[in-house]
């Protein structure tokens, strides 16, 4: 019996998944917006989706933003995401990590006022 080959978790993933095609940046970005469309209304339409926006599903719900602030935070990283992929990336970056950036920037210049 031949078993597939399995890859070890070290090697990068590609986005081309068994039986689905594999998506150039623009189709992601689309896809992308699409999905922060549906949780900026408040409400997913689909019940199908690819890997990478679950990742980005779970990834948003483990952020716990604040009711307050959490639909203008998603617009803001929905930008950042789009000016992102327009500079190349292959995927959009998660939540956590647009989140990381900001605190880190926002430390950096809260720094620089202070040593001012």
């Amino acid at each position: 019996m031949n078993l597939p080959h399995k890859k070890s978790s070290a090697e990068p993933r590609s986005r081309q998944i068994d039986g689905l095609p594999e998506l150039d940046s623009d189709t992601i970005l689309t896809q992308f917006n699409r999905l922060m469309n549906e949780l900026l209304r408040g409400k997913l339409i689909r019940n199908t989706f690819r890997p990478w926006e679950i990742e980005l599903l779970l990834d948003i719900q483990m952020c716990d933003l604040r009711d307050g602030q959490k639909r203008e935070t998603l617009r803001r990283y929905q930008r950042a995401v789009g000016r992102q992929m327009d500079k190349g990336a292959g995927s959009p970056m998660k939540l956590s990590e647009y989140l990381a950036t900001n605190r880190a920037k926002r430390l950096t210049t809260e720094t620089q006022a202070t040593v001012s």
